[in-house]
């Protein structure tokens, strides 16, 4: 397999963020309550750490970098304490096109998303997938992959999560379990059954 292959895998199944490294939690369970919600969720993951990642380790590696000005004449200059202003700037200009764009053209989804929808510009998910490009060396190729990659297992783990709620509306549960009760009891189901494929791949 491609290490573009790999690393998308590896990213969406073993590092999968929301249930085993256990980020962005907040929409993870606050939007998975109907699956076109969730569906929604997860396409806009996609497109925001597919389009975000990427172009974080661009400015980081152009300007930000230690030594990245010196195609400017300035390599003794670093500017990575910058990092975070930088891509949470970035994170914010994707997520206010987004917003835009299904105001536009999908306004139910718009709607669906409500107030979660502008905090996707702190979602901590998205702000990690970067932090993790920059700790890790990424180079462009490999942050596309690894955005792209946690993005869908995001979708995945939301859409698998708001299909089993769905099917529980219908169920008669004891009164203290209903709502978040059981939806804690299913996410840490899933978050077993998901770090089972780190052991897949341990050597």
């Amino acid at each position: 397999m491609s290490g573009f292959g790999e690393l998308f895998l590896r990213a969406m199944f073993v590092e999968n963020m929301p249930l085993t490294l256990f980020l962005g939690l907040c929409t993870f369970l606050a939007l998975s309550k109907r699956p076109g919600t969730a569906i929604g969720l997860g396409v806009a993951m996609i497109g925001v750490l597919g389009v975000v990642t990427p172009l974080n380790q661009l400015i980081y590696a152009a300007v930000l970098a230690p030594g990245a000005l010196g195609w400017l004449g300035f390599p003794e200059i670093d500017l990575s304490y910058l990092s975070l202003l930088a891509f949470i700037g970035v994170i914010a200009a994707t997520v206010q096109l987004l917003e835009m764009l299904l105001e536009r053209f999908f306004p139910s989804i718009h709607a669906a998303f409500g107030v979660f929808l502008p905090l996707l510009t702190v979602q901590c998910a998205i702000l990690a997938g970067s932090l993790f490009m920059v700790e890790r060396s990424f180079d462009t190729v490999e942050s596309l992959a690894f955005g792209l990659g946690s993005g869908a297992g995001f979708a995945l783990a939301v859409t698998l999560l708001s299909a089993i709620r769905a099917r529980l509306a219908y169920a008669d549960l004891p009164a203290g379990l209903r709502g978040l009760g059981i939806t804690f009891i299913l996410a840490g189901m899933m978050s077993l059954g998901f770090s089972s494929f780190a052991q897949m791949v341990a050597p």
